[in-house]
């Protein structure tokens, strides 16, 4: 039987999308010519800041004394378990070595970029654990230099201990700079700062809409739009905590979704219940987000079972994918499209959000069905190499003239042809392949 929607968003993570892209370009052309002073200027601008943009070893010990020792032991928690994964992940990608004929050898080489430009959203909350997440893999995975890049507040600076973190974290410099400016500072290198290969971090629209514009002459992570979070939950969930984790995913954006998939009528009906009376227990911005969120983008789907539950979850491809029902090892081996998967009531979205370890960087509106999130391996390039002996060229360079020519690339194959002759002058071979 088809899927039952007792709540379908009248809106979608795309609904009401204004059209950044031409504002976008314009702010990357002007400061690619104009350099320092155009970033400057946008940053005076948009950031509404005009003091150091490069913060020095005094500003940043300045906001490292306002740091409270207890959120300093928090954040250095997180940084631990968010390095001890990443140095895991980083063990699964070795070089590698193989005699593919006798006397011909290829191999694999695992090589980190050399610059990577972290940004950290800074605007409607202060996301300490980005700088966390971002600077941590980037450092583990060998980068040569870090650069954190944060809006500041209007007229305050950086976060405290967004800079804190940054810092602990590995960062080499930190640049007080948010929007398309600083995406456009890390990758033309200004202010002194290297070019950066990958870009790597969350952002609104027009940071992402930046990365997207820029992808080729610099990597990045993914393209990214709202978050979005979706719940599997059977009979034997609890409802109350059902509802709380819908809606504290919510509160990340007025255009969040959040879904429901289940099995359970009674369930469903309870949740859509609790919701309401959550929300409106938040705090003004939080609740004015997951107001809107759910009002507008969030579903509940009633399913026959759990296989017809698992295909919707993968037709939806959540970034966050949490179950709460029984049987957790049956849905840990059957679900194929999510950016990170929580199991059971016990594992939160925000335990992955903030510091169990696992990257909270991870693919929205559906590109969980062909990407992963940010891990180590984002910033490290798989290359390979190949050596021959001269006995070992032979076969490859019959096969390679012949195949050459056969797609009437002449020029290759003569490359192949002048190492036979020269390395076996008396002997004759078929190059050419075809009668």
């Amino acid at each position: 039987m088809p899927v039952s929607y007792l709540k379908r968003a009248p809106k979608t993570a795309k609904s009401g999308a204004s059209d950044v892209h031409a504002t976008v370009v314009s702010i990357l052309e002007e400061i690619e010519a104009g350099g320092d002073k155009s970033a400057l200027a946008y940053a005076k601008k948009f950031d509404q800041y005009d003091g150091p943009v490069l913060l020095s070893e005094e500003d940043i010990a300045n906001a490292r004394a306002m740091v409270p020792q207890k959120l300093r032991d928090d954040i250095a928690f997180a940084h631990d378990n968010v390095r001890r994964f990443a140095e895991v992940q980083k063990s699964t990608m070795t070089g590698v070595e193989l005699e593919v004929v006798s006397g011909v050898t290829l191999g694999q080489k695992v090589i980190p970029c050399q610059a990577a430009g972290c940004y950290v959203p800074g605007g409607r909350y202060s996301h300490i654990a980005s700088a966390i997440m971002t600077v941590t893999t980037a450092k583990v995975a060998g980068c040569k230099h870090i650069t954190a890049c944060s809006p500041p507040r209007p007229g305050v600076g950086i976060n405290p201990a967004i800079v804190y973190a940054a810092h602990v974290c590995g960062a080499d410099k930190i640049l007080s700079m948010g929007g398309v400016q600083g995406i456009a500072a890390m990758t033309f290198g200004l202010f002194g700062l290297p070019r950066a290969d990958i870009l790597v971090g969350p952002g609104n629209q027009f940071v992402a809409e930046a990365k997207r514009i820029l992808f080729g002459r610099v990597g990045i992570d993914m393209i990214a739009g709202p978050t979005d979070s979706l719940i599997l939950a059977d009979a034997s969930a609890d409802a109350h905590m059902v509802a709380t984790d819908l809606v504290g995913q919510a509160e990340h954006g007025y255009n969040s979704p959040v879904w429901l998939v289940t099995d359970d009528r009674m369930l469903a009906e309870s949740v859509m219940e609790i919701v309401p009376t959550l929300i409106d227990d938040l705090p003004k911005i939080n609740r004015d987000n997951a107001s809107a969120a759910w009002r507008d983008y969030a579903e509940v789907i009633l399913c026959a079972d759990r296989e017809e539950m698992a295909t919707t979850s993968d037709e939806y491809a959540p970034e966050h994918l949490t179950v709460q029902a029984e049987d957790l090892p049956w849905w840990l081996e059957r679900l194929n499209c999510y950016g990170s998967l929580f199991l059971g009531e016990e594992t939160t979205v925000a335990f992955g959000d903030k510091a169990s370890g696992t990257n909270h960087v991870l693919p929205t509106s559906q590109s969980a069905r062909y990407t992963g999130g940010l891990s180590v391996h984002k910033y490290m390039k798989i290359v390979t190499w190949q050596q021959s002996s001269r006995d070992g060229s032979k076969a490859i360079a019959e096969a390679t003239a012949r195949i050459a020519r056969l797609e009437g690339m002449e020029g290759h194959a003569r490359t192949a042809d002048a190492r036979l002759h020269k390395y076996f002058p008396n002997e004759e071979f078929d190059l050419v392949g075809v009668e």
